[in-house]
């Protein structure tokens, strides 16, 4: 009788410490997709002369992308906890190539809009990698390895820009967006082949999953502290990066996409102290690494607003600004990861969520203090949203309640 080969199914795997060694993979990936969400904010000068449209209304672009990766962040990451999450990453890396490529052949704003809103839902697939940094680590390593994981987010924030602005400077704009959707296409293939099928934690309906939400944000004050905190700090963030390239294209410096986006890797070297905040938040309590997170903030934007419009003022003022933002953010995911291990995607839900809605309205905000302000409006802008986080930072949890979570 002739032997017949039998196909088994590739089995899901649960993920232990000892697989660790995907942390560095899974940060790249998150670089890699959250780089979209930036790819266009050292574009906006050029996007508005090829498509005829004003400099003010070219800004609503990156606060289209801002809002989709809001929208996606709500709508995609809870099923993190839902369903079968290799899967589900796959899917969304295919979205961001075909929504990029959507960009690159735009002819018309609305469009363009359009597809940045399509780029920023299916770029959520950033915060479904995440929360599987801690399954990755024992308790006590918890922020190193969501440093490790963040770093690769980080590094993809800021060099995003300098790609972007670079690519663009050579090859033009749409060029960015095919470079994007290529990229993209590469990890649709290398999740496939890297990561195990990573099924959920505690399966339940999508429906049960969305209407926990709430239930979270009700009776975690710890997570509504830090949602509130991240949202405002990002939102000062994104007003600094969304108006730079308007800051270096006026006449004070006369200078280009591609210059703007090379602003990205003096930003980077802020990404270094993500590893070293995850451990002192181990050591420490993320508490008094928020603290310096927001004072790093205030300081890096009073260094824009005195010493902006000299070349070293700005490059000292971008550096500590990156790595106020950079702290503060380890910070905060460090200690809502702790709360529940089987809620982690539902959390990230509501903390990313809150997160970016602060960046849209950062980068909404700017738009309109340039015009009227200009770079004073700006600075004074971000220093109005950090005051607010600090305040709510020192009137804050101090210790997080023993609160059981929904399942």
């Amino acid at each position: 009788m002739e032997d017949t080969e039998t196909i088994v199914p590739e089995a899901p795997v649960e993920l232990h410490p000892r697989h660790r060694s995907l942390l560095p993979f899974l940060g790249v990936a998150c670089g890699v997709s959250v780089s979209n969400i930036y790819y266009n904010q050292p574009l906006l000068l050029e996007m508005s002369r090829s498509l005829h449209v004003e400099h003010g209304s070219m800004g609503s672009v990156a606060v289209a992308t801002q809002v989709g990766y809001s929208l996606g962040i709500l709508a995609f990451v809870p099923l993190g906890d839902v369903v079968e999450r290799r899967g589900l990453m796959v899917r969304l890396f295919a979205g961001i190539a075909c929504s990029a490529l959507l960009c690159a052949f735009a002819p018309t704003l609305a469009v363009l809009i359009a597809a940045s809103v399509a780029i920023g839902l299916m770029a959520a697939v950033t915060h479904v990698i995440v929360p599987i940094a801690p399954e990755l680590a024992s308790d006590e390593e918890r922020g190193r390895a969501v440093g490790t994981v963040m770093t690769g987010l980080l590094l993809g924030v800021l060099l995003a820009r300098t790609v972007s602005g670079w690519i663009a400077s050579f090859l033009g704009w749409r060029t960015v967006f095919f470079f994007a959707a290529a990229a993209s296409l590469t990890f649709v293939l290398l999740m496939v082949r890297r990561l195990p099928k990573l099924p959920p934690h505690t399966p339940l309906p999508y429906r049960d999953a969305l209407r926990s939400l709430w239930t979270l944000c009700r009776t975690q004050p710890l997570l509504r502290e830090s949602a509130m905190l991240g949202g405002l700090a990002f939102g000062a963030f994104s007003a600094f990066w969304t108006t730079l390239v308007f800051l270096l294209g006026s006449h004070h410096y006369r200078l280009g996409a591609g210059v703007a986006g090379s602003f990205g890797v003096l930003g980077a070297t802020g990404a270094l102290i993500a590893p070293v905040a995850g451990r002192v938040a181990d050591r420490h309590g993320s508490r008094a690494v928020v603290t310096l997170g927001l004072s790093l903030l205030a300081v890096g934007f009073c260094i824009l607003w005195l010493f902006g419009y000299h070349i070293a003022g700005l490059v000292v003022g971008v550096v500590v600004l990156d790595l106020g933002m950079q702290a503060s953010q380890i910070a905060n995911q460090t200690r809502i990861f702790g709360l529940e291990p089987g809620a982690r995607g539902r959390i990230n839900t509501i903390y990313m969520t809150v997160y970016f809605l602060g960046g849209s309205l950062g980068s909404l905000f700017s738009t309109i203090a340039w015009a009227h302000w200009e770079w004073s409006g700006v600075c004074a802008l971000g220093l109005i949203m950090l005051a607010l986080a600090a305040l709510l930072h020192a009137t804050g949890v101090r210790t997080q309640p023993p609160v059981p979570l929904p399942a």
